[in-house]
């Protein structure tokens, strides 16, 4: 149960409504700011050893879509807990886009919403057969609002928002499901003409929704996911935002400025900025509701690996970006990669917590990013609380390429993960395959991060999946603490000649990432993977590939790092390898997904490729208990009490590049009797 002292001390984590309902977890991440933390303690490091399955729950889509190949839906999903007043219901959405109602104590379904939604791939005059692939789906998560007017309406007073892939926004009442008939178009904003309509414009199924929407106040605001690696004027990345009660837009920004009159455009070529896409808003949003703020964080800009078309720093890509929730007008914003060449997206859900200064408060925002790097900001003005300084880096791209000197580097914290790769770091579980991997990346680049993409190619750290990946950190309010994820894995990038890409393909025999494709407008095409072994497709570097990582917030330093996952799980073709070896190899497995903290003084994190979702002490990163899932949980877990009963939930379902081991479950965790 919830101490009143605590209870009191976590501003705006807590309302509580009718019946002993708690409105625990209203957002994706807990809260607007997205903490990722749950003030409940009845689950804590005493007893956490005796959890087991409440409920299971089965969405039904691996048999509801049979046409499509499992490895094409990603259930990240991250569920809400409704107030009584709205329902109670534990909200889910399926990769799909089905919004379905939970009872949160017993797992039962008690409504089901079915958008219909098209899941089409990319048909272009160059792929005409594009629309025949599925293309990826996913549904991370659907929004809660209530009306707060002097008359709210009966019905559809409380909703629930969901966007979905073929680009419409619904909203539905939240006690019953049903579509709000003043919202749009009969509780539908049907966006697909008008998104890829704009300039530069989009393809079927170049641009789709798969975040959770973004509720500030009465706005709801929606970011995009593009397509990478494909063109260099990809479609625009705008983030947009509508009515919650009408569906009206209520205002647009590109983060890609069009106008000389925006403060970014400065740095901008006329050409470059007429032309590039993307820099769009992929991961999760969060909000300062109090304050009337929106934090997004940017994507790369149009194309990845490659920025000859796109000279200048590309701002407001690759950044953290501030806007007034009412209007969309910019407050600041900082950018974290200047002139992006490495698919260093600003993935992570920016997270607010309350910090101190020489003895003032400082209300900050943190941005975790793919560097490994934490930056900390004032929310306000956007003033760093640790210094940045700008250093110089590695220069030498390809021909055309004009790169920035130098790169932002927070003085504190440390980076969470390596930052160069040496001669002395080629791996093998063995001599010959040491060499093996000698041979093949030997002679190619490398060296400190920025590292440039080159012809001969070059070997990245970290990963352009990470560091730290859309899963983001978590944040205990009152030890200061954050803890994430990271992915210590090595990357492979080359460009070369669009004129011998196919010649080159046609010779290869590798897996998708790894064969070469052109980069439509520019004379190159990309050639990517990560770090493998020629001979078992193990890295090319020691292990762990995956930490969980502490650190004290204030004091900006690593309280403790362990080794996050297990090589002991076989993976079904055509997935055989890496990682599924079937040892006990604590070695860390590539991770997707994030972790949650409680008032136990537990870590709740799923992310893994070997079925587990696990506990850690907070106070010294310590396993403690773990418990298998039906597949690997690449989400975030959450928590909420009922009955006076603490549940912890996930969902599991693999993931499409490492972990393609299908499932479509929700589990539930509880002690076996309420607490005291």
């Amino acid at each position: 149960m919830i101490s009143v002292l605590r209870l009191l001390s976590v501003v705006g984590l807590l309302a509580v409504a009718s019946a002993g309902h708690a409105e625990q977890w209203l957002h994706y991440g807990g809260d607007a700011g997205g903490q990722k933390y749950s003030p409940l303690d009845q689950i804590n490091t005493a007893n956490v050893a005796r959890l087991e399955v409440a409920w299971q729950y089965s969405t039904g889509e691996l048999t509801r879509r049979p046409e499509l190949q499992s490895k094409w839906a990603k259930v990240q999903v991250n569920p809400i807990l409704l107030p009584a007043a709205a329902g109670g219901h534990l909200m889910i959405c399926t990769p799909f886009g089905r919004v379905i109602a939970l009872d949160p104590a017993t797992g039962t379904e008690r409504w089901v919403h079915e958008p219909d939604t098209r899941v089409g791939g990319y048909g272009t005059p160059e792929d005409p057969e594009g629309l025949k692939s599925p293309g990826f789906t996913n549904c991370r998560g659907v929004a809660y609002w209530t009306d707060r007017s002097e008359a709210p309406p009966a019905f559809c007073g409380q909703r629930i928002f969901v966007a979905t892939h073929d680009l419409r926004l619904i909203a539905l009442d939240a006690p019953s499901g049903k579509p709000c008939p003043d919202f749009g178009q009969g509780g539908t904003v049907a966006l697909e003409a008008t998104v890829l309509a704009a300039h530069p414009p989009a393809a079927i199924g170049e641009v789709k929704f798969s975040g959770p929407p973004l509720v500030i106040n009465d706005v709801v605001v929606l970011g995009t996911s593009v397509r990478d690696f494909y063109r260099a004027d990809a479609p625009n990345g705008s983030v947009r935002a509508f009515d919650a009660r009408s569906g009206a837009a209520r205002w647009s920004f590109d983060p890609v400025p069009r106008s000389a009159e925006d403060p970014a455009y400065g740095g901008w070529t006329e050409a470059g900025a007429r032309d590039t896409g993307a820099g769009n808003v992929w991961g999760l949003m969060s909000a300062d509701v109090e304050r009337d703020l929106v934090f997004m964080p940017t994507s790369s800009p149009s194309p990845d690996f490659y920025g000859g078309t796109r000279p200048g720093d590309n701002r407001y890509a690759d950044s953290i970006v501030a806007l007034h929730g009412a209007t969309g007008k910019l407050a600041w914003y900082f950018q974290t990669v200047h002139h992006d060449v490495w698919d260093y997206d600003n993935a992570a859900q920016p997270t607010l917590v309350e910090l101190s200064k020489d003895g003032k408060p400082f209300p900050a925002v943190i941005q975790a990013t793919k560097t490994g790097m934490l930056y900390i900001f004032n929310r306000e003005t956007g003033e760093p609380f640790f210094p940045i300084e700008e250093r110089p880096v590695p220069q030498g791209g390809v021909p055309g390429e004009v790169l920035s000197p130098t790169q932002p580097f927070p003085v504190r914290p440390p980076p969470l993960v390596p930052h160069e790769f040496k001669a002395e770091d080629f791996w093998g579980m063995t001599p010959w395959e040491r060499n093996a991997c000698v041979k093949a990346y030997g002679k190619t680049r490398y060296g400190k991060i920025f590292t440039p993409p080159s012809a001969e190619g070059t070997i990245m750290v970290p990963s352009s999946a990470g560091g730290v990946n859309w899963g983001g950190v978590a944040v205990d309010p009152e030890s200061k603490i954050l803890v994430t994820n990271v992915l210590r894995l090595a990357h492979f990038a080359q460009l070369l000649p669009a004129t011998k890409a196919e010649e080159v393909r046609k010779s290869m025999q590798e897996n998708m990432m790894g064969a070469p494709a052109r980069i439509l407008g520019t004379p190159w095409a990309i050639k990517q993977s990560a770090l493998l072994s020629p001979l078992n497709q193990v890295p090319c570097t020691a292990p762990p590939y995956a930490e969980l990582v502490a650190v004290d917030l204030q004091q900006g330093e690593i309280l403790w790092r362990g080794t996050l996952g297990v090589w002991d799980h076989t993976l079904p073709p055509p997935m055989a390898a890496p990682y599924s070896l079937p040892l006990p190899l604590k070695w860390g497995t590539p991770t997707f997904g994030g972790p949650m903290l409680t008032a136990g003084g537990l870590v709740f994190i799923g992310a893994t490729g070997d079925d587990r979702l696990r506990a850690f002490d907070l106070r010294n990163g310590k396993e403690i208990w773990n418990a298998i899932l039906p597949t690997g949980a690449f989400a975030v877990p959450m928590s909420y009490e009922i009955g006076g009963r603490q549940f912890v939930v996930v969902a599991s379902g693999g993931h499409a590049f490492v972990y393609q081991k299908a499932g479509d479950q929700i589990t539930a965790f509880a002690l076996p009797e309420a607490q005291p």
